[in-house]
């Protein structure tokens, strides 16, 4: 059912999280039509009160915005290109996820096309769409973030991050990499423990927790890696760090060092260039000026 402050759209790519978007603006009375690449994925929307497009060109002519969430950059191109006349003067949405290049050359083609770019990345897993917790970051245009803002709260609290288009995915990348280097953590622990007849469910028991409390000192080290000084007191040094009893230890339980053995390069680097006394936080240096 439409409400006077409903809003045409039409989403390309019905894949697990297209399909979450594209069922929270229906629900909430956005008109919205839907179209995919293979036929069959919209079903479940066109019960809830989607409209088909049977090609990507008609999807397009159906809104005067237009959310992509295919595959990849490729993929985006793929579909669009052969209808920059039908997107001139529209406004396109685009949360594939990308790279800041990828998304700074989507944003460039779009100027060239006549098209209103706005560049998104998703914080969330698709069942997560629409509930607190999920965020969606943006760059592009500052004037269709702020037109379409109570649309994409929808999806999820959105944050505006400025117009070079490139920042959302490059925010957004960067957050993958603290999830998945501590997701890696969490398997190596739970690689440690199993031999030893510990369960995955049982130390993730004793994780969570402790993780969630170690997080507390992400803004410490903020202020140290800004600041440039890693002689601050109340650090953790480098040499104290070093991680040679975690590795001989999962030696011991048979299980790969590959995950600790990367930090322990990071924390050598900074030690065999005479750093050893400074503060943990200056592995930002190894990583920020690569070998």
């Amino acid at each position: 059912m439409t409400t006077d402050n409903s809003v045409q759209v039409s989403v390309l790519g019905l894949g697990a999280m297209g399909s979450a978007l594209a069922a929270a603006l229906v629900k909430a009375g956005h008109p919205t039509t839907v179209w995919n690449r293979t036929p069959g994925r919209a079903d479940d929307l066109l019960a809830l009160g989607a409209t088909p497009a049977g090609t990507a060109a008609d999807a397009v002519r159906a809104s005067g915005l237009v959310v992509a969430c295919l595959l990849d950059h490729a993929s985006v191109h793929d579909v669009l290109d052969p209808l920059t006349d039908d997107l001139a003067g529209r406004t396109l949405i685009n949360v594939t996820t990308t790279t800041p290049a990828q998304s700074r050359d989507m944003a460039d083609w779009a100027a060239r096309a006549g098209v209103t770019y706005l560049d998104g990345g998703i914080m969330a897993v698709p069942h997560m769409i629409g509930l607190p917790g999920a965020s969606v970051l943006y760059s592009g245009s500052a004037d269709a973030f702020h037109q379409y803002k109570p649309l994409l709260d929808l999806w999820g609290a959105g944050t505006y991050h400025g117009d070079d288009a490139g920042l959302a995915s490059l925010y957004d990348l960067a957050l993958l990499a603290g999830m998945y280097v501590m997701f890696a953590g969490f398997v190596h622990g739970a690689a440690m423990v199993a031999p030893a007849g510990i369960s995955a469910r049982e130390f993730a028991a004793s994780a969570a927790p402790w993780l969630s409390a170690m997080t507390g000192g992400l803004a410490g080290y903020a202020e140290v890696i800004d600041g440039g000084d890693y002689t601050v007191a109340g650090q953790q040094s480098l040499e104290f760090s070093q991680l040679g009893d975690l590795q001989a230890a999962s030696a011991e339980q048979g299980v790969s060092t590959e995950v600790v053995d990367m930090v322990q390069r990071l924390i050598q680097r900074q030690i065999d260039a005479g750093h050893g006394t400074e503060g943990f936080a200056r592995i930002f240096e190894s990583i920020r000026h690569p070998a």
